[in-house]
């Protein structure tokens, strides 16, 4: 037991490398702001930094408990296809007349079920979570195509289509959108709970060393299985708001919207190879991420180039973080 909680309540330590790692993604951030600015001050408007951050909020909900699964040092692949299944399931409980809550609560536990399926599969078989979540990626893919053939759910009530188009209006031209202050609460909700609590700690100390972290008493199995259950449920959660957004739930929602989510949670300095990473971080790096698509889009910049361009900015992350890996003396 004192072996658990040394291992455990390191967290001075962590918190010193989550600062670092940080403060090297926000300063990048801050120059492509101000560079896009230069360019062009229509970016400093009230209505783009808006939609930064509205574009932002629903891939960083999927990114927080991306966090702890890259913590965990594992994948998941199938949260876009989730997005649209949670989607799909939501939009048509909907149509069939069902309460807004009701669907809501449907369509988070079609993605918490595949998320379920997920971990339990990969803790009870050892299979790799890259095979894992690529299998359920087609199918829950699939399962969205069957459901619809294809056809998009509408029409959504506009008690439910508020959640992704409305504000939270500050003022009479000042407002907040709706999936922006979801994003940013459940963000500070996941940050207390990776870094003040057990289970958050387990998580890290399981991506360090998980046989170590098995031996310490801690239940990697079962934090596994909550870990990727909670995977599917944020993407559950950002496909609802995504159908509410478009007034519709859509068979191809979320489509690569896993790669978009990896590459943001790494850019935000979490590891790939576990042990190391913060929600704040990710929450960077998903806006760094729509900021440079955005800054580039509005200096009309070719849409191939966006993505070579992005390409160059995972490459130069996992880059770094394998060069602060070798100069921790981590192992690969």
């Amino acid at each position: 037991m004192k072996k658990n909680r040394k291992m455990l309540g390191k967290d001075s330590a962590i918190k010193r490398i989550l600062g670092k790692r940080e403060v090297g993604i926000l300063i990048p951030l801050i120059v492509v702001f101000v560079v896009s600015g230069l360019v062009n001050p229509l970016f400093f408007g009230y209505q783009n930094i808006t939609n930064i951050l509205f574009q932002s909020s629903f891939v960083f909900i999927i990114g927080i408990i991306t966090t702890y699964v890259f913590i965990l040092g594992c994948m998941d692949l199938s949260v876009g296809s989730v997005l649209g299944l949670s989607g799909v399931v939501t939009g048509l409980a909907l149509v069939a007349g069902l309460p807004v809550w009701l669907s809501i609560i449907f369509g988070i536990m079609a993605g918490g079920a595949v998320g379920l399926f997920n971990g339990f599969i990969i803790a009870k078989f050892n299979i790799p979570t890259l095979i894992v979540t690529l299998s359920t990626m087609y199918i829950a893919r699939g399962l969205c195509e069957f459901f619809t053939r294809g056809n998009p759910v509408y029409p959504l009530p506009a008690n439910f289509n508020i959640l992704g188009q409305g504000k939270l209006m500050l003022s009479e031209s000042f407002g907040i959108p709706w999936p922006v202050i979801f994003a940013l609460v459940l963000g500070i909700i996941g940050h207390i709970i990776l870094t003040q609590t057990t289970f958050g700690r387990a998580v890290f100390a399981i991506g360090g060393n998980k046989e170590t972290a098995r031996l310490s008493g801690i239940k990697v199995k079962r934090t596994t299985m909550i870990v990727y259950t909670l995977s599917g449920m944020a993407a559950g959660m950002s496909g609802i708001l995504m159908a509410s957004r478009l007034g519709s739930a859509l068979s191809n929602s979320g489509m690569g919207w896993e790669l978009n989510v990896i590459a943001s949670v790494i850019i935000g300095g979490t590891s790939m190879f576990g042990g190391a990473g913060s929600i704040l971080g990710s929450a960077i790096g998903a806006v760094l991420m729509t900021t440079v698509t955005n800054g580039m889009a509005m200096l009309k910049v070719s849409v191939y180039l966006q993505k070579v361009v992005i390409g160059v900015v995972i490459l130069i992350a996992v880059g770094i973080d394998q060069y602060n890996r070798k100069r921790s003396g981590m192992k690969e």
